[in-house]
């Protein structure tokens, strides 16, 4: 399931999403096309007319004048809704996406790394489960290779670090990758259209370790589900509650022998939850008004676990959960009126956008796009960079590596926070 797009963008689009609602209900060709069957039903019992009798052709021309004009007139009125909402969400759409010329590719770093970019666009197709667009697209761009074209003030593609290379040729080249996607497809369309939890308890019982190992909650998410399907006495692969009184009576016990048998795993981390769960078998009766029914009302149950599985599924295979495709157009739509407004003022003031690393102006991304961890050194006030990252002085206070050097001259320095006094070599340095 692709992720939502951040409040930002959602709500920019509401205006959008209220007109296109407003012209799906008028959009109802059906009266127009009545219409002009009625005109050609006419047409063609007047052809048919003068065929067998032709000395009548004028008197039925003559006749058919008036109901033909009324017909393709009632045709027309009943498209003139419909020829307003499309004006309405036309002048919606100019609203909202402007007529504004793109930014200059004068910076274009991605022109150099087109596999770069093929990878993104194949795994992209993958994650959506679109796995035979996504093996013809493999397929034409191992066939057309694409060639490196750099424009100004961007890496030499000669220079690739060979990494890039494997990374790209990899994944343009793996049906396993693909066989993976495919079995984690076939796990979502069981819980979320089938409502069976058996697969994906089954793929996470085989990765228990592993789960457990990065602190994972969704083998214990699953079978708490599945406790719950039994409790209500759901059937299997179905939304439907049993209608025979016997089976629902039925439902408290299969949950009970469910739990014996498959929560003694989870006790040591899980005991708290293992123990609510266990005191709703008191209230089976009316479990809807006891204080565990927040585990029997949850319409969101299912899609939590189906998201949950995503996660760690991508995880697994040192994917992140959502497409990065879809994040970076995402976010370069949000930071695109920013560089047009840029551009705008660097024109007016003849002044030049030089720097390639990072962006000249701040983009307001929502907190969900905040992937990396910023620092700022305090001594020189200047967030950190690959080429000048942060260091930590043996007191264990941090600063930037050239804000060490100019205090330190190469010699041994007092730190600017604390009386502890190092030398620049017992500086260790610090990834965040």
């Amino acid at each position: 399931m692709p992720p939502q797009p951040p409040p930002s963008t959602a709500g920019g689009m509401q205006e959008l999403l209220e007109q296109l609602e407003a012209l799906e209900k008028t959009a109802n060709l059906r009266s127009s096309i009545d219409d002009v069957q009625k005109a050609i039903d006419l047409l063609t019992a007047a052809r048919n007319n003068i065929a067998e009798q032709p000395q009548t052709a004028p008197l039925t021309l003559a006749k058919l004048q008036d109901p033909l004009k009324r017909s393709l007139e009632q045709a027309q009125k009943d498209l003139k809704p419909i020829y307003s909402g499309l004006n309405k969400y036309g002048k919606a759409l100019d609203k909202k996406f402007k007529d504004k010329p793109l930014p200059s590719a004068s910076n274009d770093a991605l022109s150099s790394h087109p596999q770069l970019i093929n990878r993104a666009i194949a795994m992209h197709l993958l994650r959506e489960g679109e796995f035979a667009v996504a093996s013809t697209f493999v397929q034409e761009a191992n066939r057309h290779p694409p060639h490196p074209e750099p424009t100004p003030n961007t890496p030499n593609p000669a220079l690739n670090e060979p990494w890039e290379k494997d990374l790209a040729e990899g994944t343009l080249n793996s049906e396993k990758l693909q066989e993976q996607f495919v079995e984690m497809y076939h796990i979502l369309d069981e819980l979320r259209q089938k409502r069976n939890l058996g697969p994906a308890i089954l793929w996470a019982r085989q990765r228990s370790d592993v789960l457990e190992a990065r602190g994972s909650n969704l083998e214990f998410e699953l079978c708490r589900l599945q406790f719950v399907c039994h409790y209500a006495g759901y059937k299997a692969q179905s939304d439907d509650l049993m209608e025979d009184d016997s089976e629902i009576a039925t439902g408290p016990l299969e949950a009970w022998n469910y739990a014996r048998r498959e929560f003694v795993t989870f006790q040591r981390r899980y005991a708290g939850e293992v123990r609510q769960l266990m005191g709703a078998m008191a209230y089976w009766p009316n479990i809807l008004e006891s204080p565990y029914a927040r585990y029997f009302i949850n319409d969101a149950a299912w899609e939590d676990v189906a998201t949950s599985f995503t996660r760690e599924f991508c995880s697994l295979l040192g994917l992140s959960a959502d497409s990065p495709l879809y994040i970076a157009a995402t976010a370069g739509a949000i930071a695109l009126p920013h560089l047009l407004k840029l551009q705008s003022i660097m024109e007016k003031t003849r002044t030049e956008w030089t720097t390639q690393n990072e962006l000249p102006v701040e983009i307001p991304l929502p907190p969900s796009y905040h992937f990396h961890s910023i620092f700022v050194c305090p001594v020189s006030k200047e967030q950190s960079t690959d080429q000048n990252p942060p260091v930590m002085m043996p007191c264990g206070h941090v600063i930037a590596h050239e804000s060490l050097h100019r205090l330190s001259k190469g010699g041994r320095f007092k730190c600017p926070y604390c009386p502890s006094e190092s030398h620049p070599k017992d500086a260790i340095k610090v990834f965040l």
